[in-house]
């Protein structure tokens, strides 16, 4: 009941302060042709104002982000301030290389979200400049060309607004909402004296300024290079969100709306941005959806020595068409069998994974494996589909009779679903019929 009430709160008072403020103009820094400007679906309306209340959405609306970093070497001008400097600043532009892209589809039909997150060096196809890594879109054409980029990346899907922020941005928008708590999965230390880039974290769960999830958000010197970075971003976005219906949240209204006007380009209006936010909010965290675009990283001298996230055609296919009501799924039955099955524990009992493991065997899988342990504790147990594929992760429930499923890319990125046993492993081992004999 807090959090209801703290909704309403939200809602009422931050609709009275902010009233005069829904103005039906973009907050746009950039200039859109017609032209471009015709690829967000014509510029159709997508929120209602009610009053004093926060806006509503009225449709599903697909938004493209595009997380932007630019140095003072990647700009032919940069900034006064920064010329003299011997190290490769940042400058507050939105016209370098995206380090970030994500589709994330608002559906208050189906009262879910999700999000898409596209890797940097996704090997695709960008009209007028032919097969090139998808992040250089945005350079050659801004987000006009990267949306276009994108929808054909995705079977041809439409979208309806963008959104850039720069590195800045974000650190400046982790600030103004007061930090964020987030469970950092590994120790990272990394040092770049060109770019004055110190990442210096430690593992565990703690409380973080903007600086530090920018270290954490930067880091990507694994084994998995982008595509772990792309894992540790859906941890803070969930983060981010479970933090929302927080009333104090309020009381920085004036912070995040000076973080917009200055780091974030988008051709949304301040209505739109606030009813895309209100129904995050409202939207319970089963119904959050975090995916990656299917694929595997390309050989070392497959494509002459350019490394690429190479995207599962098929896959796509089916994500689409589950997640963003578009085209349609594949017929392929559901083939327990070969499902590919991760297990990593978490809560440190002898032979948990093992006893797991054992369970699905048992109940006809049959391909499943143990990877290292997963180091954050987890209560309940985490059934995370890690290709998006729903039906297989509700029949892996089914199968153990415990633990939620994560549509998410935080699991092992070869399977088709990864199991984080919680505690709740242990309470149903003592109910469990199958334990007393």
């Amino acid at each position: 009941m807090s959090g209801l009430a703290g909704v309403a709160l939200l809602s009422a008072t931050a609709g009275a302060l902010l009233a005069m403020s829904f103005a039906s103009t973009p907050l746009m820094q950039r200039k859109l042709s017609p032209e471009q400007a015709s690829v967000f679906s014509k510029g159709d309306r997508i929120s209602k104002n009610n009053s004093l209340q926060l806006p509503e959405l009225t449709r599903p609306v697909n938004v493209l982000i595009l997380g932007i970093k630019v140095l003072t070497t990647d700009v032919q001008n940069p900034p006064a301030n920064l010329k003299k400097l011997r190290y490769q600043a940042l400058v507050n532009s939105f016209d370098g290389l995206t380090d970030t892209m994500l589709m994330v589809r608002f559906n208050p039909e189906a009262k879910k979200l999700v999000a898409l997150s596209i890797p940097r060096d996704t090997r695709a196809s960008v009209p007028g400049y032919g097969i090139t890594k998808i992040n250089e879109a945005n350079v050659d054409g801004g987000p006009a060309l990267s949306a276009k980029a994108t929808s054909e990346l995705l079977g041809g899907v439409g979208v309806d607004r963008y959104a850039s922020i720069n590195v800045q941005g974000v650190q400046a928008l982790v600030d103004a909402l007061g930090g964020v708590t987030i469970f950092v999965p590994k120790d990272m230390k990394y040092k770049d004296e060109s770019q004055h880039l110190y990442v210096n974290l430690k593992a565990g769960q703690q409380h973080l300024n903007g600086d530090q999830v920018l270290q954490m958000l930067r880091f990507r010197y694994d084994e998995y290079g982008d595509i772990g970075r792309i894992q540790r971003q859906q941890m803070v976005m969930r983060a981010l969100m479970e933090q929302a219906l927080n009333p104090t949240t309020l009381a920085r209204l004036p912070q995040i709306l000076s973080v917009i006007q200055s780091h974030i380009d988008t051709n949304l209006s301040v209505e739109e941005l606030v009813a895309l936010v209100g129904f995050a909010a409202r939207t319970n965290r089963s119904q959050v959806q975090m995916l990656m675009v299917p694929g595997s990283f390309s050989q070392p001298n497959e494509y002459n020595g350019v490394s690429y996230w190479l995207p599962n055609v098929q896959r796509i296919q089916t994500m689409m068409a589950q997640h963003f009501s578009f085209g349609t799924a594949s017929a392929d039955e559901l083939l327990i069998s070969s499902t590919r099955v991760v297990i990593q524990d978490s809560t440190r009992q002898v032979n948990a994974a093992q006893a797991v493991a054992s369970r699905l065997k048992q109940n006809g899988y049959g391909n499943v494996s143990v990877a290292k342990p997963n180091r954050e504790p987890l209560n309940i147990t985490r059934i995370v589909a890690q290709q998006g594929d729903v039906k297989s992760a509700e029949a892996v429930r089914r199968s153990l009779g415990f633990g939620e499923v994560r549509i998410e890319s935080t699991g092992e990125l070869d399977s088709d679903i990864t199991i984080q046993i919680g505690q709740d492993w242990v309470q149903n081992q003592t109910r469990s019929p199958q334990a007393a004999n």
